[in-house]
């Protein structure tokens, strides 16, 4: 069976676009590795699927596959680069249009400097709903490891997130603590880990290792994630500039009970078609 795809990519972040609202394609946990793999598919960090949307008012509905066959719940990068694929359709206009995420509704529009804009909806600070099994200290939770203690501030993004302050963004560290704390039994469903480096109030660097994925050049979610949870914890302002190994987003989040907004790029790399 052949298919057209679109690959496409978020500061560094690449996906391979499915577009199934007008075409089958049986995709499955093995067929979306296979796509995944650098050498023997297309190569992407994820998939994005476009379905028809459950209700009129939404342009579509999209799904999200890891890398290594498992699903997720949320991708700013992601979104925008629907976003910029829907525009090229002829699908929107300038003005702000939703779509249908696995977590939820998300709100996105053109921003004036070219760059999309999403809202991200609220941080969930529930432990449950992150979800973790620990008992936070404060607005903090500790596992043990074998790099000692291991300190870190945890939410749901619709997607569950970590974030470890370190005082050096190059540390070699970062791959392994970050697979450890991903599949550590804390977290029920595992958990993206970010690591973040706070220069000042307005500008932090961020990497993220991903679950399902490993550690990519950029991570939406992930990017929200770092700055509700120092936002809380009154390290950082109202907007802020992260700076991820890919490219630089800019988040705006105004505190407790308000939406996360990330601004950043999108940009289509290629199409071809998929054989099989």
């Amino acid at each position: 069976m052949s298919i057209i795809f679109h690959k496409m990519h978020g500061a560094g972040n690449d996906f391979v676009l499915l577009d199934l609202r007008q075409q089958d394609y049986p995709l499955d946990a093995k067929r979306a590795g296979l796509i995944s793999d650098r050498h023997r598919g297309v190569g992407c960090d994820q998939i994005l699927v476009l379905r028809k949307p459950a209700q009129p008012e939404n342009i579509a509905c999209y799904e999200i596959w890891n890398s290594d066959g498992s699903r997720a719940y949320q991708c700013g990068n992601g979104a925008r680069c629907i976003g910029l694929y829907l525009e090229s359709h002829g699908d929107i206009d300038s003005a702000p249009f939703t779509l249908e995420s696995p977590s939820g509704t998300i709100i996105l529009q053109r921003s004036a400097d070219g760059q999309f804009e999403v809202n991200m909806g609220v941080p969930d600070f529930e432990p449950a709903k992150v979800p973790l099994n620990l008992d936070p200290e404060g607005d903090r939770y500790s596992l043990e490891s074998p790099w000692g203690p291991l300190e870190f501030g945890a939410v749901s993004m619709g997607n569950p997130h970590v974030l470890v302050l370190i005082d050096d963004i190059a540390d070699i560290r970062i791959p392994d603590i970050g697979a450890f704390i991903s599949t550590h039994d804390s977290f029920p469903v595992g958990c993206n880990v970010g690591f973040a480096q706070v220069e000042n109030r307005g500008k932090i660097q961020l990497r993220v290792y991903e679950r399902g994925a490993g550690e990519t050049l950029a991570c939406g979610s992930g990017a929200c994630a770092a700055m509700a949870i120092l936002k809380r914890s009154e390290r950082v302002d109202d907007v802020v500039d992260v700076l991820l190994p890919g490219g630089h987003l800019v988040i705006k989040w105004p505190g407790d009970h308000q939406p996360i907004k990330m601004k950043g790029p999108a940009e289509y790399v290629f199409r071809g078609i998929l054989n099989g």
